[in-house]
């Protein structure tokens, strides 16, 4: 029998090469050190629309663009971009100019609730969750762009305003190793706060952003997907969907003693009608997240607990949204 499921060392993963207790929880030097990796993945902007001045090309699903003057009206223009106010004082049809921002917010909402304090095989779902919200936010740091963040758990959430430079990355990854959700376990009955933080995410981004949600997405309830739909219209959206192989498929039929520490869980798994809804629960979950990117052209990135992270980084993110 099987003591309890815990985390094994995995050896594949570049990006996971602790020993120990940090394969279930992150150290600040884990997470600074990963900026060497940083040059191996990308955040991708679709490219639709004209070249403007920026980094970036325009895209009207949400300017992500400035303000930058008022000029006349003139054969040709975006009808969408004139001034009806100076047009009404005037008395004659103006339009606004705009100009792309130079740097680009990127925001990485990060999942700490109970569910993803757990594994059986390589790495916690929250380590691997910091990691890739670490690599990103030095992947982000090295483009230029500006780097913000929310990180929560059932209790508590942690949110930073976009800021650029290395300072940025520093204070995102003290977030990430300090969250409370590291020591302090919530209560079972309580729900999983997705309306709260997504619509907070939703208020405070600004049109033109890149967005990337990393979490297990249990509990996914439609007015969270509402949610991501709308930030989708006006934003770069990226889902990293971590998972550990057990949620998959059940191990071997047999005996398995389950513990969380505090609390023994005994799982039969020679029952095949039980082995047979744990999988179509985990296909279904999985599913629903591909419908969704698919509907609003946003990238899914599968990344299991003893997958290399950077690999799937690396491959997911410089794949263009369908």
């Amino acid at each position: 029998m099987i003591d309890r499921i815990l985390p094994v060392r995995s050896k594949s993963s570049k990006a996971s090469r602790q020993t120990g207790t940090e394969n279930v929880r992150v150290t600040s030097n884990d997470l600074l050190s990963l900026h060497r990796y940083a040059r191996q993945i990308g955040l991708q902007t679709r490219k639709i629309g004209a070249q403007q001045a920026g980094n970036y090309l325009s895209k009207f699903k949400g300017r992500g663009m400035e303000f930058a003057e008022v000029r006349p009206y003139l054969p040709g223009d975006d009808l969408r971009s004139i001034d009806w106010r100076v047009t009404a004082r005037t008395g004659r049809a103006h339009t606004k100019l705009f100009r792309e921002e130079r740097e680009k917010p990127v925001l990485i909402w990060v999942d700490y609730r109970r569910s993803m304090f757990f594994a059986t095989r390589g790495s916690f779902k929250s380590v691997v969750a910091a990691r890739a919200a670490a690599l990103i936010a030095w992947s982000a740091i090295g483009r230029g762009d500006r780097l913000g963040g929310l990180i929560f758990n059932e209790q508590r959430h942690l949110e930073m305003r976009p800021m650029q430079g290395k300072s940025a990355v520093f204070h995102f990854i003290r977030q990430l190793v300090e969250h409370p959700a590291w020591d302090n376990k919530p209560k079972q009955n309580q729900t999983p706060p997705y309306r709260w933080d997504l619509s907070k995410l939703r208020h405070g981004t600004r049109p033109g952003s890149s967005i990337v949600l990393i979490s297990d997405f249990r509990n996914l309830a439609p007015d969270a997907e509402k949610n991501i739909g709308y930030l989708a219209k006006h934003n770069d959206m990226t889902l990293i969907f971590i998972h550990d192989p057990l949620e998959c498929e059940l191990p071997p039929a047999g005996q398995y003693k389950i513990s969380s520490g505090s609390q023994e869980l005994l799982l039969d798994t020679g029952d095949r009608q039980l082995r047979r809804q744990h999988s179509e629960s985990f296909q279904s979950r999985f599913q629903q997240l591909t419908k969704l990117c698919r509907q609003h052209r946003m990238t899914l990135i599968p990344s299991s607990t003893e997958d290399d992270l950077i690999s799937c980084l690396s491959s997911g993110l410089r794949t263009p949204a369908g």
